[in-house]
């Protein structure tokens, strides 16, 4: 990635102008950027950012996923999309394609070893993230998905510095643990001025496929109401379900394959609910 046009290497401030010009074009021609952020690891964050645009994508919205954790990209493997990026016609790199409206990018996509670690720092991984959005070729979009590491850090504040307009959307578990570190997250939005669509109660109770009752592995409620505590919209629940899991690590559509699903149909109420708060 990079690009470097006549006359602007030699003058730093030149250059930073250029590229921030260029951030500026390309975030015109996408309407909506949502930023999905979580507390912690392991509440299924990639998962519902995921589902979620496929969710978008299967109603006609055009969808962009940019996966900016640097370190450990999880979006290639639950798409199934392998292969790596190369230039499109002008000479931009074009995202990686999982449908007709969904596209993606990620830092696997430029790494020939896959199993190679990212070891960056802070300068490193804002420059990266810059990238992703001027030396992608996006086009027009409905969507721009942008899945987030967990916390607080380099990323996130990335992302909130580079796409001002971003809107969070918060994804939690209903365990105290995972609450209190989201209400890290919601105090991490505020203190920059980040606004936050909504939260997503995710693994919210396990629906037995063959009684149809709901046990509370991990509790349900939390997340709605840290919600309400906050003055946070809550975007809805989303039961644990292992073929979740499986279709994640196989790479193929959850919603497609187990559609009639508690979870499928959670997700895609939470993406209608999504598009009816933008809308708003």
């Amino acid at each position: 990635m990079g690009n470097c046009q006549s006359g602007s290497c030699g003058d730093p401030g030149q250059a930073k102008q250029q590229q921030e010009q260029e951030v500026t074009n390309a975030l015109a021609k996408i309407k909506h950027k949502l930023i999905v952020m979580s507390g912690k690891g392991g509440v299924g964050k990639t998962s519902v950012s995921v589902n979620l645009a496929i969710a978008l994508g299967a109603r006609g919205f055009k969808v962009g996923i940019m996966d900016v954790d640097l370190h450990g990209p999880d979006v290639p493997r639950m798409l199934g999309i392998q292969g790596m990026a190369s230039a499109s016609d002008n000479q931009k790199i074009a995202p990686m394609p999982y449908s007709e409206n969904i596209s993606a990018i990620s830092m696997e996509y430029f790494m020939p070893n896959k199993d190679d670690a990212v070891i960056w720092r802070g300068p490193l991984k804002h420059s990266a993230i810059n990238q992703f959005i001027t030396d992608i070729d996006w086009g027009d979009l409905d969507f721009l998905i942008v899945d987030s590491p967990p916390g607080t850090g380099d990323e996130p504040l990335s992302v909130a510095q580079t796409i001002p307009d971003a809107k969070a959307i918060i994804v939690t578990t209903p365990q105290e643990v995972a609450l209190s570190d989201v209400r890290k997250s919601i105090n991490f939005c505020k203190k920059i001025n980040k606004p936050i669509l909504g939260m997503v109660e995710n693994m919210s109770g396990y629906v037995c496929p063959h009684c149809g009752k709901t046990a509370e592995l991990f509790g349900s409620g939390g997340g709605e109401a840290t919600a309400a505590k906050f003055g946070v919209a809550f975007l809805g629940r989303v039961p644990f379900d292992p073929n979740i899991v499986h279709a994640g690590d196989s790479g193929v559509s959850y919603q497609e394959t187990h559609k009639d699903a508690p979870g499928a149909v959670a997700l895609g109420e939470i993406a209608d609910k999504v598009v009816s708060l933008l809308n708003s």
